[in-house]
C-alpha cells in the first residue's frame, strides 16, 4: 500500500517544466526544458492560478499520463521503463507533449466570460500510431490526435536546390520525394470541435465502449455525441424543470459502462445515482435503477444536503461495482443491489465537526474526484493538507498519505509520509485546527496495469509507484 515508494513529482514555473524523481530513495532534481508553455498574462489570471491542475488521466496503457490545468493546456507525459524484462521494473514518466487546448472566449449573447479551464480528459483506446483524447472546458469539447514523426520528405519538384521556386515550364524530369531522418517531433492536432450543444458548464465526458459514441454531462442535461459528427449530438437527459424555481437537483457526474455499450450512470447533487438504459428508450428520463442510502436522522444537519452531494461517479474495471465520492466518504455500490451501499469507507469523519467553517470559506463545495486500481480491490480519492486515502477493499485496511515537497532537496532521502491507518482522528495523529484546507488533492489517477499512482496537489503533479529494491 505504498508504505515506501518512489515517486516523481512535477511542478510548473512561469518558464521552464522541472522534474523530481527518485532513484533509490535520492532525489534528483532535474531541469527537462524549456516547453514553451504559454504565459498565462492573457487569461486574466495571476501566474500561480491558471498553472492549477484540473484533471488528471493514464491512458488505456499507462503508458501516457495527461494533465489539465486552469490555463487551458494539456501536458502529457511519456512513461520510460528501466527494463521491461524484469518482473519489478522501476519507470519514470517524461514530458512527452504539450499544447494549448482551449483559450478563453465570451459569450457575447448572454456576456458570459467562458473559461479556458480544463474540465476533463478521456483517452480513446488506441487503434493505430496515433492517440487520440477529449479534452473539454465548460462548454467546448475537442478530439485531439497526438502523433509522432521523425522523417519529413524532401526532393519536391517544386523547388531548385538552393530554395528557389522553380518555373513549371522548365521542368523536364520529375523526381520522386524521399523521407530523411529528422529529429523526434510530438505533434497535436485539433481533429474535431464538438461546440454549441451545453447551456450549463459541462463537468463529465465519458467515452463509450463501442468507440464511436460518447457522452458528455452538464447540469442539467447529458448529451450523446458520435465522434465522427461534431454539429449535431443527442439529448438522453434532461432534468430541466419548466419553472426553474422548482429545480431541486443538478447533475454532478456521468459515466458509461465499460462493458454495455447501453448503459450509463449520472449522479445528482441529492446523493442519488440513476442508472439508465438506453434501449428502453430515446430519451431516458426514466432511469433503470436508482441508487440511494436512507438517511440516518441522527446525523441529519442543516449541512446534510450539501454533503450528500456526489461529487464522482466511477465504474469498476470488471463492470459489477460502481463507487461513489461525496464529501465525507467514498462508497461503494453493487449494480445488482439499489438499496444501500455494500461498503462505505470514511475519508476524513474528523471534518463533520467543522462543517460551519468549511462552508463558510466554500470548502464544502470542493468537488474531490476517485479512481480505483488495476484489479478493482484498492480505492483512493484525497482531502486536505495535501493528504490522500486508500482503502484496500480485501483486507479491510485504510491508510492515509501525505504528498508533499518540503522536503525535496537534491541527495536527501525521501518517502510519502504515512499519516495514520484509520479514517477517524486520533488526538496524536491529525489536528483539525492544523490542517491547511488550501492545499487539497481533488484529482487522483491510478495506472491500469500497475501499482502507479498519479496525484495532483494545485499546481504540483506526484507520482508514486510501488518500492522496487
Amino acid at each position: 500500500m505504498f508504505q515506501a515508494c518512489h515517486y516523481y513529482h512535477f511542478f510548473y514555473t512561469p518558464l521552464c517544466f522541472y522534474a523530481c524523481f527518485i532513484v533509490k530513495h535520492f532525489v534528483v532534481l532535474s531541469c527537462k526544458g524549456l516547453l514553451h508553455i504559454h504565459t498565462c498574462a492573457h487569461t486574466g489570471f495571476p501566474l500561480g492560478l491558471a498553472d492549477i491542475i484540473s484533471t488528471v488521466e493514464f491512458n488505456h496503457t499507462g503508458e501516457l499520463l495527461a494533465t489539465g490545468d486552469k490555463g487551458g493546456r494539456v501536458v502529457i507525459f511519456q512513461q520510460e521503463i528501466d527494463n521491461k524484462n524484469v518482473p519489478q521494473f522501476r519507470s519514470e514518466y517524461n514530458v512527452y507533449s504539450t499544447f494549448q487546448s482551449h483559450e478563453p472566449e465570451f459569450d457575447y449573447l448572454k456576456s458570459l466570460e467562458i473559461e479556458e479551464k480544463i474540465n476533463k480528459i478521456r483517452w480513446l483506446p488506441q487503434k493505430n500510431a496515433a492517440q487520440f483524447l477529449l479534452s473539454t472546458n465548460d462548454k467546448t469539447i475537442k478530439l485531439w490526435k497526438i502523433s509522432e514523426r521523425d522523417k519529413r520528405p524532401e526532393g519536391y519538384n517544386l523547388k531548385e536546390e538552393d530554395g528557389r521556386y522553380r518555373d513549371p515550364n522548365t521542368i523536364t524530369a520529375l523526381r520522386v520525394p524521399v523521407l530523411i531522418p529528422m529529429d523526434l517531433m510530438v505533434e497535436a492536432s485539433p481533429r474535431r470541435v464538438f461546440a454549441n450543444a451545453h447551456t450549463y458548464h459541462i463537468n463529465s465526458i465519458s467515452v463509450n465502449s463501442d468507440n464511436e459514441t460518447y457522452l458528455s454531462a452538464d447540469d442539467l442535461r447529458v448529451n450523446l455525441w458520435n465522434l465522427e459528427i461534431t454539429d449535431r449530438s443527442f439529448n438522453i437527459v434532461d432534468i430541466k424543470p419548466a419553472n426553474m424555481e422548482e429545480l431541486t437537483e443538478v447533475i454532478t457526474a456521468a459515466e458509461f459502462h465499460p462493458h454495455q455499450c447501453n448503459t450509463f450512470v449520472y449522479s445528482s447533487s441529492k446523493g442519488t445515482i440513476r442508472l439508465c438504459d438506453m434501449r428502453v428508450s430515446a430519451l431516458c428520463d426514466k432511469h433503470s435503477k436508482l441508487f440511494e442510502e436512507p438517511e440516518n436522522p441522527s446525523n441529519r444537519s442543516f449541512f446534510s444536503e450539501i454533503i450528500s452531494s456526489i461529487s464522482d461517479v466511477k465504474f469498476s474495471h470488471n463492470g459489477r461495482y460502481m463507487m461513489t465520492r461525496d464529501y465525507l466518504s467514498v462508497k461503494i455500490w453493487d449494480l445488482n443491489m439499489e438499496s444501500r451501499p455494500v461498503e462505505t469507507y470514511q475519508v476524513h469523519e474528523y471534518l463533520r465537526s467543522k462543517l460551519c467553517s468549511l462552508y463558510e470559506n466554500d470548502c464544502i463545495f470542493d468537488k474531490f474526484e476517485c479512481c480505483w486500481n488495476g484489479n478493482d480491490s484498492v480505492v483512493m480519492t484525497g482531502s486536505y493538507n495535501n493528504f490522500f486515502r486508500m482503502f484496500d477493499r480485501g483486507h479491510r485496511r485504510d491508510a492515509t498519505l501525505e504528498a508533499s515537497r518540503e522536503n525535496s532537496k537534491p541527495l536527501q532521502v525521501l518517502k510519502p509520509r504515512k499519516v495514520c491507518t484509520g479514517g477517524k482522528r486520533k488526538k496524536d495523529e491529525i489536528s483539525v485546527d492544523s490542517l491547511d484546507f488550501n492545499k487539497k488533492i481533488l484529482h487522483t489517477a491510478w495506472h491500469p496495469q500497475d501499482n502507479i499512482i498519479a496525484v495532483a496537489t494545485t499546481n504540483n503533479l506526484y507520482i508514486f509507484q510501488d518500492k522496487v529494491n
